[in-house]
């Protein structure tokens, strides 16, 4: 058998986030090359080599950005820790660079707006390189119930880099593979419902959604107001930290807050209701709640959570009635080039354009969402009162208070499936409790806890409004205690495993 090539980083582009930025302020290396390299490597594994298509277009001004960032620090004048950093941005977030925000759509392949988002202004106020856009579940993955995880029109299907035919999760698919395989120092995705941790959770990454408002979402397209957000995803929790310290326009210090001692005399509940039936998942959580155990945290065990009968179907209501209100919003406003100014228009161009962007699965949530009134409908309004009291004051409020924990901790996801462009996505059975999190709109950290066959899967960290630097602290404890991020090997399959080769193969 021939060995296969090799596609793992060099020891540069193989460092964290941290570890770069303490590179660049010794010295030892500049952004100008640290950028270069990223962009060979880019070339060599996102366009060749395994084809990642993690990513959708590259900044051409990156380079000049990253010489720019050296003379700073030449002359003394370095803007932080970030200055000359290179970090990759999900492709629904605008900047003023010279690259559309296409949500993965060719609807939006002129838009081009000339202006930061405000996330991207602070990481740009801190000296950061924007390298470029990463691609994505085509506009986030709220097309269709029968969308793949990882599809774009755009940017075609993002492979996982840990296994190339397991799934990358959506919908910031491609920040969460191409940070994994380190096309970059660190990235940020979006977040609705778990579009942050699950990439983050099967890439084998840090990936932390925070409480809903911390990072204005100006300047990025739409699903849902009450629960969109963007967040970091990293192979750290520092690189968390330190992302956060530059998009949230309110609060620095997150970064200065972590510490080793933070679960010390902390009470953590254990949501055993959404643990799930797979063996190696429980295995694994149940070793991370003992390492929580070990590092001073009392655990308190939540053996029973449900929430109401209607709750699922409401959910779905108050995104398709936010999504055709904010995205009417979001494109009325877009640069004249963008042809399609409502989600009606958005619905007639990819008919006529079927052969692409309706190719591998239709577009039945867009259909549904633009059946629906105004945000003032009495159905909206019911089904997001629903909602938000199950997952804040019936939910995570209520355990909290109930228990008297300082957070919460569940597995963050399953382990990935393969991705099937047939079938579209085929999850096994679902383990965690994002969904809390997202509906209610609280910070979610995600933190990798190792992997099963080469898959990796994440352990998570769930608290109420605005404990965010808490939760960030809690999964630092955690990670530098256990160290379980893996690195992707490039897989072609499972079969590549020996002990599944030696199980499989005769």
């Amino acid at each position: 058998m021939p060995t296969p090539p090799n596609y793992e980083a060099d020891a540069t582009l193989a460092q964290t986030l941290p570890e770069l930025s303490a590179a660049l302020a010794s010295g030892a290396l500049t952004s100008r090359d640290l950028t270069a390299a990223y962009l060979a490597r880019i070339e060599a594994v996102d366009r060749a080599g395994p084809r990642l298509q993690s990513i959708i277009a590259l900044n051409p001004n990156a380079l000049t950005q990253a010489e720019a960032s050296d003379a700073r620090r030449a002359a003394g004048q370095a803007l932080g820790p970030l200055d000359g950093i290179p970090i990759l941005l999900k492709d629904n977030i605008e900047t003023l660079d010279p690259v559309p925000t296409t949500a993965g759509s060719l609807a939006l392949k002129d838009n081009l707006t000339g202006r930061d988002s405000p996330l991207a202004a602070g990481l740009r106020a801190q000296g950061a390189v924007i390298l470029g856009k990463t691609n994505l579940s085509q506009w986030a993955n709220f097309r269709s119930n029968n969308s793949i995880s990882g599809w774009s029109s755009v940017g075609g299907q993002v492979r996982n880099p840990h296994m190339l035919d397991r799934s990358p999760c959506g919908s910031s698919s491609g920040t969460g593979a191409a940070i994994a395989a380190s096309l970059a120092a660190a990235g940020v995705g979006t977040e609705t419902n778990g579009s942050i941790i699950c990439p983050a959770n099967v890439n084998g990454l840090v990936g932390f959604k925070p409480t809903v408002g911390r990072i204005p979402q100006q300047g990025i397209v739409p699903i849902s107001p009450s629960q969109d957000t963007a967040g970091p995803m990293t192979k750290t929790v520092t690189g968390a930290a330190l992302l956060m310290d530059a998009m949230d326009a309110g609060e620095t210090g997150y970064a200065a807050a972590l510490s080793t001692e933070a679960l010390k005399g902390k009470r953590i509940g254990v949501l055993r209701a959404v643990v799930g039936s797979n063996q190696d998942i429980i295995t694994r959580f149940n070793g991370s709640v003992s390492i929580l155990r070990s590092l001073g945290a009392e655990i308190v065990e939540i053996e029973k959570y449900s929430v109401p009968g209607d709750f699922w179907a409401a959910t779905l209501l108050v995104l398709q009635y936010e999504f055709k209100d904010s995205l009417n919003t979001y494109l009325a406003a877009a640069p004249p080039a963008v042809k399609t100014r409502t989600l009606a228009d958005v619905i007639a161009f990819n008919i006529e354009h079927a052969d692409t962007e309706l190719s591998l699965f239709n577009q039945d949530l867009f259909e549904a969402s633009d059946a629906l009134g105004p945000l003032t409908d009495e159905a909206y309004t019911n089904a997001l009162a629903i909602v938000q009291n199950a997952t804040r004051a019936e939910g995570i409020d209520r355990l909290l208070t109930e228990y008297s924990l300082d957070a919460i901790v569940a597995p963050s996801g399953p382990l990935a499936p393969r991705v099937d462009p047939i079938n579209g996505d085929v999850w096994p059975e679902w383990a965690g409790a994002g969904f809390l999190a997202a509906v209610s709109g609280y910070p979610h950290l995600t933190v990798p806890m190792g992997e099963v066959h080469g898959v990796p899967l994440g352990f998570s960290f769930l608290g109420g409004r605005d404990t965010d630097a808490a939760i960030l602290a809690y999964g630092y404890a955690y990670e530098q205690a256990t160290r379980l991020r893996p690195d992707p090997k490039y897989l072609q399959t499972a079969e590549d495993r020996p002990e599944i080769a030696a199980a499989t193969l005769r």
